[in-house]
This record gives structure tokens, sequence and C-alpha cells, in this order.
């Protein structure tokens, strides 16, 4: 490539960073580490018509941004997640399903020496193919194995790596004699952009009956604490006027005042026949679960009504 056309190039590449970021304001901060081209371009296509995938230098992408933060302030909240091996996301609707299609798309890859481990590695126990002169090398792993039918067995589980250990080349060498692939590489969302805000990706997660149930559970703890402290608030104020509402009911039963208010429940408790007809309509609606308690319970005072009468018949107790 000659130099003329070098700097062409990357005045176009330029130009598109800035058109981007001014085109769109829902974008995803992904880690790029140990993806394979032919990866990113499966991922590409498949995002198609959903988001487009910008990778670049992180210092063009700086100074486009800072020259473009004077039009768009917001922009500038992204320059902190512009560090290490990151591309860019641009979403054109929905995050949630951009983000599934992302996490779709990693693939298994077997453990390299000098790798970091993204998650913990264990080996199961399992009767290998390996015959015994690997026994050494599984010792000095400190491996509990045995010999089964002329094959190495592995006794118990073993813990080899923990998340963000460095890759050996024995335990490298270990995984790839059992054919384990223990790490899982694709676009790793790092941080959300949408419409000047930047937040973690797991607020994607959070849904409205969640944001709700959040709200409903913080207005009982001010009600609570308003009609505790007797210091009324709009969370408070309608427990306080059904409370007072049912001192007034109180009154009017004890007294026999009528108010208006009040008639239904006077006139059902001065009717014993239609009380009982409220109390079992009461019962019944209360599901076949209520019904067999009850007669759990009047099985259980019947039985220890009968031991209670055989201890009267037998004249004396357990201590005369």
């Amino acid at each position: 490539m000659v130099k003329g056309s070098k700097k062409v190039w990357k005045k176009e590449r330029y130009n598109n960073v800035t058109n981007m970021f001014a085109e769109n304001d829902k974008l995803f901060v992904v880690g790029i580490d140990n993806v394979q081209s032919k990866q990113m371009q499966d991922i590409r296509i498949k995002l198609r018509g959903l988001a487009t995938i910008l990778n670049g230098k992180n210092t063009m992408i700086r100074k486009a941004l800072r020259e473009m933060v004077e039009d768009n302030p917001n922009l500038e909240k992204i320059l902190p997640c512009i560090k290490g091996n990151v591309g860019f996301v641009f979403v054109n609707d929905d995050f949630v399903q951009v983000r599934d299609l992302i996490n779709e798309s990693k693939k298994q890859a077997p453990a390299r020496p000098g790798a970091i481990a993204p998650c913990e590695v264990s080996v199961p126990p399992q009767a290998t193919s390996l015959g015994p002169e690997k026994t050494s090398f599984f010792q000095a792993l400190n491996i509990p194995t045995k010999i089964t039918r002329g094959n190495i067995e592995i006794i118990n589980k073993v813990e080899l790596l923990k998340p963000g250990q460095k890759v050996g080349a024995s335990e490298a060498t270990l995984l790839n004699m059992l054919n384990i692939s223990p790490f899982q590489y694709g676009l790793v969302i790092e941080a959300v952009y949408d419409q000047g805000s930047v937040f973690s990706p797991e607020i994607l997660d959070v849904k409205p009956e969640d944001i709700q149930a959040k709200f409903i559970a913080g207005l009982m703890n001010v009600a609570s604490v308003s009609l505790a402290a007797g210091y009324p608030t709009k969370a408070s104020v309608p427990h306080s006027v059904v409370n007072g509402f049912k001192n007034v009911i109180a009154v009017c039963l004890e007294t026999e005042f009528k108010i208006k208010q009040a008639e239904g429940l006077l006139t059902l408790l001065s009717d014993p026949e239609a009380l009982a007809a409220a109390q079992a309509a009461a019962v019944s609606s209360g599901g076949g679960g209520g019904a067999a308690a009850a007669k759990e319970e009047a099985k259980e005072e019947k039985k220890e009504e009968s031991e209670e009468e055989s201890d009267d018949d037998m004249g004396f107790g357990l201590f005369d």
C-alpha cells in the first residue's frame, strides 16, 4: 500500500467513525479478545439489519469522540470505556435481542499456554484412553488416578484452573489430551450507551415487573414508618383513614349508634341466622384446604378426648 492510499484509507476510516457516532445514540461497548476473524464475520452476518459492528484503533476513536464532544457532550461518557481491545455494536432497535444474539455467538475453544482462564476449569472423574506410561504426567499435576483395563482412570474431580489464572503448558497439554475445550470466546458486552447514559449490561435484565415490585416495597416501608411515627404522608393517609373508620365502626357497634356506613354490619350482627350464613359462606370460599384442616383438627380433638376417657377409666394416673 502506497503512502497516499494509506492517508486516504485513514481519512475514510475516521469519517466512518464520526458518522456512526453522530447517527446512532444506542450502542454496546464490547471486548473482542480471542475473537477470530471468521467468528467476527459470522457475528456480523447474524446481526445484519439489527446492529452494526465497528472496530478500530482506540487512539482514532478517542480523537473522533473528543472532536464531537462540543456538539454532543454525552459522548464524553464513552471515553472511559475505551481501553483494551474493544469494539462497538451500534444497535438499531432492541438491546435485549442484540445482546442475546451476541451471547449465542460464543464458541468453545481449547486452552492454550499463556492464556488467562476466564472461568473455573475442572477435570471430572472419568476413564481415559491414555496408557499407563502417562501416569507420571498426572502425578506431576497431583491428579489421583488408577489403572483400569490397561488405561488411566481419574478417580476424583480435580480443580485445574481458577478464574484469572494463567494457563500453563502442563494444564493445556492435559486438557487437549482429554479433548476438553473449557473456554468460550466471543464478544463480551462491557457497557451500554443509551441516549447519553452509560450503564452496566446487567441492567438489561431488569423487567418492568421488578421495578414495580421494588416501588411497592419502598412505598410500604414509607407507610409503615409514617404510621409508627404518627407523621402523615401520601403513603400513610389511606391507612390512617381506614384505621380511623374501623374505630368509628367499633364505637357504633358498642353504643348501637347507627350511621349509614355501618348499617349493613349492625343488621348482620343483630340477625344470628344471617351471621351464621355469612360465616358458612366465608368458610366454603376458603377452599378444600380449609375444610381438610378443620377435619384434621376435629379428628385430633376426638383422639385427645378418647385418651382422656381411657385414663379416667383406669382410675389412676401415671404417678399415683
